[in-house]
């Protein structure tokens, strides 16, 4: 998942895409604001947009109207009633869009996407290359505004019908909610009647009749009154006809015949060709939206203007998308209310690396091309940064992204097979993608495109299906590589695209064996025939005594459970490259797949790779996430709609397999990021038995080094927190958690025997939430690492009323947390309400010798702890000297460790002391370090010249040379 690449600026081929535009032609784009981004809306009218360029407030056109139609008293109030009507049928956005909360309503913000005039012989001009893209729009032609679209022409005629077309994902459907929200608010003073239709509606009725004035009643209900003026309204009267690509149009009088009459009833296909004809009132304007394949349905002679939606073109515009959706105050805030909210810094942050990615024209730029793909990424940066509801899992995203998108529409409405346009894709691309990921490419030639889209087209009727799908969503599954290398290849728009549809590719059955497809066709003949044959045959094994006969019947009913097996064999082998796929010692030593996404969306810090180094190998991590999620109910449930079911046995029979394989393979010790990966795909599989089953071995939980999001958290406590089995260990050193982490992440914690916490950050909120732990019932940590924490006295006094409860907790590491004087007399003031602690480690911690020493009496009178840990505080040569004195007269009780030395002899737990200076070499202060290991360094010098034991002398030597290795790393005096 490699996006973010240092790249200049290029101009896309005429195979794929547009060229990215020049800064003379992104003026006319520059955008203006209606009020400040951090400001509130302004008042009166209701949900008002922000207006960017191409919207129609305040600039339209004058108004035509010379006199308004609707005078009277109960005409305005049944287009007024028609009109909140619209408001909140369109202001209702689907769940995919409210589960990022407020800030992603369409009536909230909105950018317009660059709309090309275009021109008919442009749209038949015929193409004899591989067409990856539409062809570029006349240079000479400007942007439209919607304003604009029913302006004259450049002859100066009156334009009355609008096709607006553009490929999936180019915001069709968003330009037209938008539009009909424009007209609800007063904002296209233009027309006093908009009416708008859905041909995929209309074309669920059939060729049952219904007149023109009974569709617009049947669905719009205020309007009756007012039906007979629809004749009288002229121009002033939009019908809105939107997916044209759902209606199967006949404009041959032999088809369709002549009809002007609102009120007689005809198919409603018949209805909408005499509308277009102008036949039906012919002074009506018409506004429709299609994909291009449908384009030629309208003669040209009945189009008054062609428009192509064209996206953002303008990088301009994505960062206006980008700013407008991750800079609202709303954004960021968890499920519920939960805490866990992206702060105005962080959503900055985000903002600005993710501009200036776009900057760098990397191949973010050309996936942002379309607007849906902006969607995309906005939705991803929401789920890495502020986790949303319980269930919510990024294959989720990316199901419910598709079926934003192709909402389980047909490839072509005039085919008989009626084939989903999702499942078409799913076929050709998702080949294309998993022999990308089996050959581990992300760049393919025109021929590997050209050979996967046209694998199994014979008939001429499937040629047609092509052609439908390459002018359609080919460009929304492809881009051209920008990328220097690897110029004149294509790319899929979004990294994790391709292993998305791999995935689907997989579960979905379609990657069969020659094997495999024909002895399904034998099993399944055999099955239809074999229990007639197997009939006649035993009766004719009564009437004659044929001994081959009962071998036959015996093979008849073998050949479907070998069928069978081949069939399981298969799930295994897929199983097998799915698991083997997940734990490549190759990528033992990345960066996990969620910090892998993030970086491919904002971009990577630091230097980048030359371009004429050798590439890394391709890491497809996100592929056995996806196959795990894709067979998760509710993913099973959205691909259904979309056209594409995986029944529940198969998803049972590749679950089990799965399952089989990370049973072996799962059980070996994983790096970090690796055992959060694995999570990772427990998470996205949504099944807490078959993770309980697989992970019921796991005894240590080593994240040390991953930064813990909110996401990473959630993602740790769904699939851990309801186990039962205890966990030795759990290790969260440098995580960079925040309280906020500690109280989601708690049910994995009250699991666990050892916990560490070190370099964390945590101060003495967090220290509320250990308590908190300490106190729980079910608690069973018995070593506890807060070293290098800056929990101060503060934290120390909310974690003594946790020791004062707990009765597990024996060793405790408070090592360089801040407590100072104040923490120790707090420590040896409270000590005793524990009587488990076996070893305290209040080490580096800045007390002085009173401190120490009240530490210490408390320690030797305490029954149960045997070591407590001194060194490098800021202890006096006579301090120390006591503190030594005090541990040696108590015989039987709590040693101190003070130093190096013991007497004249070297301590036992000088590795552990040297061991925790070279762990904490470069993030401890180097000058206090300095000082304290050169006191060391003369102890034992001191040490050494006052013992004439050869043995302790050697002893003593080696440590002197371990210290002076130390100073010489710090750069100290050490020679």
């Amino acid at each position: 998942m490699r996006w973010g690449r240092c790249l200049p600026r290029v101009t896309w081929g005429p195979g794929l895409g547009r060229g990215l535009q020049s800064a003379d032609e992104r003026i006319p784009f520059l955008i203006h604001w209606s009020w400040p981004l951090k400001g509130g809306l302004p008042r009166g009218l209701p949900r008002a947009f922000v207006r960017h360029r191409g919207s129609s407030a305040g600039s339209g056109p004058p108004s035509r109207r010379h006199g308004s139609l609707f005078q009277g008293l109960s005409a305005s109030e049944a287009v007024q009633h028609h009109r909140q009507n619209l408001a909140e049928w369109f202001t209702r956005l689907p769940r995919e869009e409210r589960q990022f909360g407020p800030t992603f309503a369409l009536d909230t913000v909105h950018v317009d996407p660059v709309i090309r005039e275009s021109t008919p012989d442009e749209l038949l001009r015929p193409s004899a290359q591989l067409t990856l893209g539409h062809q570029h729009p006349l240079a000479g032609l400007p942007p439209l505004a919607l304003s604009q679209l029913f302006d004259p022409d450049a002859c100066g005629r009156r334009v009355q019908t609008v096709v607006l077309y553009g490929t999936v994902g180019t915001g069709k459907s968003t330009l037209v909610r938008k539009m009909v929200l424009d007209w609800c608010y007063g904002r296209l003073p233009a027309f006093e009647l908009l009416i708008p239709f859905s041909c995929e509606d209309l074309s669920s009725l059939g060729p049952a009749p219904a007149s023109l004035c009974q569709l617009v009643a049947q669905r719009y209900t205020p309007l009756k009154e007012i039906l007979p003026l629809m004749a009288a309204a002229g121009s002033r009267l939009l019908f809105v006809l939107h997916g044209l690509e759902h209606l199967n149009l006949d404009f041959r009088l032999a088809g369709t015949g002549l009809c002007s009459d609102p009120k007689e009833p005809k198919a409603p296909a018949a209805i909408m060709v005499n509308l277009l004809r102008k036949y039906m009132l012919p002074e009506a304007s018409i506004l429709v939206t299609t994909r291009p394949s449908a384009i030629g349905r309208i003669p040209s002679k009945y189009v008054g203007r062609y428009g192509e939606i064209c996206g953002f073109s303008d990088t301009n515009l994505q960062k206006l998308y980008f700013q407008l959706r991750l800079n609202q105050p709303d954004c960021g805030y968890g499920a519920g209310g939960a805490g866990i909210s992206i702060t105005p810094a962080q959503r900055d942050n985000l903002v600005e690396m993710l501009s200036r990615n776009l900057e760098g024209h990397h191949q973010i730029a050309a996936a942002c091309f379309l607007p849906s793909y902006c969607w995309l990424v906005c939705a991803t940066l929401h789920f890495l940064h502020a986790p949303t509801p319980p269930g919510q899992t990024l294959t989720s995203i990316y199901t419910s992204f598709l079926r934003l998108n192709f909402n389980g529409e047909m490839l072509d409405s005039t085919d008989p097979s009626k084939l989903s346009l999702m499942a078409y894709a799913a076929r050709t691309m998702g080949k294309l993608a998993y022999e990308g990921v089996s050959s581990r490419k992300t760049y393919f030639s025109e021929e590997d495109v050209r050979s996967c889209l046209e694998a199994g087209v014979k008939t001429e009727e499937e040629f047609q299906l092509l052609h439908v799908f390459r002018r359609d969503a080919l460009t929304f599954f492809l881009a051209p590589c920008v990328e220097p290398g690897h110029r004149g290849t294509f790319v899929f728009i979004v990294p994790a695209m391709q292993e998305y549809l791999a995935a689907l590719y997989i579960v979905l059955g379609l990657r069969k064996t020659t094997l495999q497809q024909v002895g399904k066709e034998v099993a399944e003949l055999v099955g239809r025939v074999g229990e007639d044959v197997s009939l006649v045959l035993g009766i004719v094994a009564k009437l004659l005594p044929l001994r081959a006969l009962p071998l036959l019947l015996n093979l008849l009913k073998v050949v479907p459970r070998v069928f069978g097996r081949v069939v399981g064999k298969s799930r295994e082998a897929v199983a097998q490259a799915m698991v083997l796929e997940m734990f490549r010692e190759e990528d033992y030593y990345n960066d996990d797949v969620l910090d892998q996404m993030g970086a491919s969306i904002l971009g990577v810090e630091g230097p980048r790779r030359h371009p004429d180094e050798p590439p890394d190998d391709e890491v497809f991590e996100l592929f056995p996430m996806f196959m795990g999620g894709l067979l998760s109910a509710h993913n099973r449930a959205m691909l259904a709609q979309l056209g594409c079911p995986i029944k529940t046995l198969d998803a049972v029979e590749n679950a089990q397999a799965i399952k089989k394989k990370l049973g072996k393979l799962g059980r070996q010790v994983l790096p970090p990021s690796e055992l959060l990966d694995h999570l990772f795909f427990h998470y996205e599989f949504q099944n807490q038995r078959f993770s309980a089953e697989v992970l019921s071995s796991l005894r240590q939980l080593n994240l040390a080094g991953v930064r813990m999001t909110p996401l990473k958290c959630t993602v740790v406590a769904a699939v851990l927190g309801s186990g039962r089995h205890a966990l030795d260990e759990v290790n969260l050193a440098s995580c960079q958690l925040d309280p906020a982490g500690l109280r989601t992440l708690m049910p994995v914690l009250l699991r666990a025997r050892k916990l560490g916490l070190q370099l964390n950050s945590l101060g003495p909120e967090a220290c509320g939430d250990l308590r908190d732990l300490l106190l729980h019932d079910q608690c069973q940590i018995t070593t506890l690492r807060l070293s290098n924490n800056p929990l101060t006295v503060a934290g120390a006094a909310l974690l003594v009323e946790g020791l004062a409860g707990n009765s597990s907790l024996t060793h405790l590491s408070l090592l360089h947390t801040g407590l100072g004087d104040e923490g120790l007399k707090l420590l040896a003031a409270q000590l005793d309400r524990n009587q488990q602690l076996q070893e305290l480690n209040v080490a580096y911690n800045g007390a002085g010798d009173a401190a120490a020493l009240a530490l210490a009496t408390a320690a030797r009178d305490h029954p149960s702890l045997e070591l407590l840990h001194l060194y490098f505080n800021e202890l006096s040569s006579e301090g120390r000297q006591t503190l030594r004195d005090l541990g040696d007269a108590a015989k039987g009780r709590a040693r101190v460790v003070v130093s190096l030395t013991e007497g004249t002899a070297v301590s036992e737990y000088w590795s552990v002391i040297l061991s925790e200076v070279q762990r904490n070499l470069n993030s401890w202060d180097r000058g206090r370090v300095r000082r304290h290991l050169e006191l060391l360094l003369r102890d034992l010098e001191d040490s050494r010249g006052a013992t004439l034991n050869p043995w302790r002398k050697a002893q003593l030597l080696r440590v002197e040379g371990e210290v002076r290795a130390l100073l010489e790393q710090l750069g100290g005096a050490g020679s």
